[in-house]
């Protein structure tokens, strides 16, 4: 394990003033786990006022004994370092906040305090011949990682009265390390479930993200219903529980939700597309019309986006993340059959949802696509679209593109407005396309009175092959990049 040099400092400068250091928690955990911590936290036996009198760089602005110490570091996780005292804390009557909490000089009752086994470990290098890490883990966190369990310190449901929000952690830890929850942890949960109404919803929040923007959130949401505790995050989602749905799918509603944010996270889609494809058919069991292959969903864009719009408000989300999910929800069922969509219809979509969302809005249609059991990602009128979308966007190939206008013709001319001053434009237009370098002023000057001395049949006819030819080859650059004829 190698500690990093500015941990070690730390550890160092508190121990030769005579106190106890040590690297706690989730830091310890990942170092064991032969991972590069997120973050760093030191524990001590010395008072807040007294680390601050020995990190003179650092700020302490909380009720909890924990000092914020700067160090000069490239790496953004060893910055700021958290340095908290040995602490014991009483009774959590909110079930969020120890009411009160008492420094205390003995590493193990602060440990004892801690949520998981496997973050109620301790650690420091113990510097003599050849340096010695000394582990203290009174615990058995180490054993818990080997055997890949999350289990609670002490009693569960006292770890849980502390802090509800704890119950979420573990499905969380669970999720990320592959671990499983071992069972009286397990059953504290399932009992005291109703528990985290009393968390604040930007805490639940934070904790939901985290396990969205997992490798396997399909796996969360999963073990968040098996515990009872998605009924007090999103209901909404367990209202399509052995909901059947028609002939384009093969999965109840909820399994096509849970498999959709699958196949999101497998693409490392980003958070907002992660979220519409969990929620992107929260209303389908209120919209659904009859039963069997034949029923109908009518509206559930509409109104999913409705909901998803009430469900990230009440988890405290981001205006700008409610906005772009429940945008994508809403557009998420547009039609488009190759040959029949108009470039200006694909013109009012991307008006409508945004062209800025439709990198996403497709995102969400693959989920939404493989989500449904069909084998195939992108079929070739998904591909289609795409190209669509990208050659109704393209700049026009028109005389704007021009560093001379018709009035700069008219002024060298010393003529009067006329169809010989569109023809010569497009001729101009021609020959930039073919040699870009012929955009200037000064050589525009002497060809506009060259090609005055042409008549305008002529003209046009030199104007109309340069500006097709550059139409087509533009076109089957676009319909190479999407495979499409």
């Amino acid at each position: 394990m190698i500690i990093p040099d500015e941990i070690k400092n730390i550890i160092e400068k508190l121990q030769q003033s005579g106190f106890e250091a040590y690297a706690v928690g989730g830091c310890v955990r990942d170092l064991l786990l032969e991972k590069k911590p997120k973050d760093w936290d030191i524990a001590t036996n010395v008072s807040p006022e007294q680390i601050q009198e020995i990190f003179p760089e650092s700020f302490y602005e909380n009720k909890f004994g924990t000092v914020t110490v700067k160090q000069d570091s490239n790496d953004e996780t060893l910055k700021e370092i958290e340095v908290t005292t040995f602490r014991v804390d009483a009774k959590y009557s909110d079930k969020r906040h120890p009411d009160s909490i008492s420094f205390t000089r003995n590493l193990n009752e602060d440990l004892a305090r801690r949520d998981f086994t496997i973050n109620a470990i301790a650690l420091m290098e113990i510097k003599n011949q050849k340096s010695k890490i000394k582990i203290i883990d009174p615990f058995d966190g180490q054993s818990d990682l080997t055997n890949c369990l999350i289990r609670a310190v002490g009693n569960p449901e006292e770890r849980f009265g502390e802090d509800a929000l704890r119950m979420l952690r573990a499905v969380r830890f669970a999720i990320e390390l592959g671990f499983l929850i071992e069972e009286k942890t397990k059953k504290a949960i399932q009992k005291n479930a109703g528990w985290l109404q009393a968390i604040a919803k930007e805490r639940i929040k934070d904790e939901l993200v985290k396990i969205i923007m997992s490798e396997r959130p399909q796996d969360g949401i999963l073990l968040l219903h098996e515990l009872g505790l998605l009924e007090f995050i999103i209901p909404e989602l367990e209202k399509g529980i052995g909901v059947a749905q028609n002939r384009h799918h093969i999965y109840t509603i909820f399994e096509h939700s849970v498999f959709s944010l699958k196949f999101a996270a497998q693409k490392k889609y980003n958070l907002v597309v992660r979220l519409a494809a969990l929620l992107h058919d929260i209303a389908k069991p209120q919209a659904k019309r009859g039963e069997g292959p034949d029923s109908t969903f009518y509206n559930h864009d509409m109104m999913g986006a409705r909901a998803a719009a009430r469900i990230l408000e009440r988890l405290h989300f981001s205006r700008d993340i409610i906005e772009r999910v429940t945008n994508l929800i809403r557009h998420h069922m547009f039609v488009y059959d190759v040959g029949l969509v108009t470039e200006a219809a694909i013109r009012r979509l991307l008006v409508r949802a945004g062209k800025e969302n439709m990198e996403d809005l497709i995102d969400l249609r693959v989920a939404d696509r493989l989500g449904s059991g069909v084998p195939k990602a992108q079929p070739y009128r998904l591909r289609h679209f795409q190209y669509m979308i990208e050659k109704v966007q393209r700049d026009a190939i028109s005389a704007k593109m021009l560093k001379i206008s018709g009035n700069d013709i008219m002024k060298i001319l010393n003529i009067e407005p006329g169809p010989k001053i569109g023809a010569i434009l497009d001729v101009l237009l021609g020959e930039v396309i073919e040699d870009p370098k012929k955009n200037e002023k000064e050589y525009f000057k002497n060809r506009v009175k060259e090609l005055n001395e042409l008549d305008l049949t002529e003209l046009r006819k030199m104007a109309k092959q340069k500006i097709e030819e550059k139409k087509e080859e533009e076109d089957l650059e676009i319909k190479g990049k999407y495979w499409v004829k």
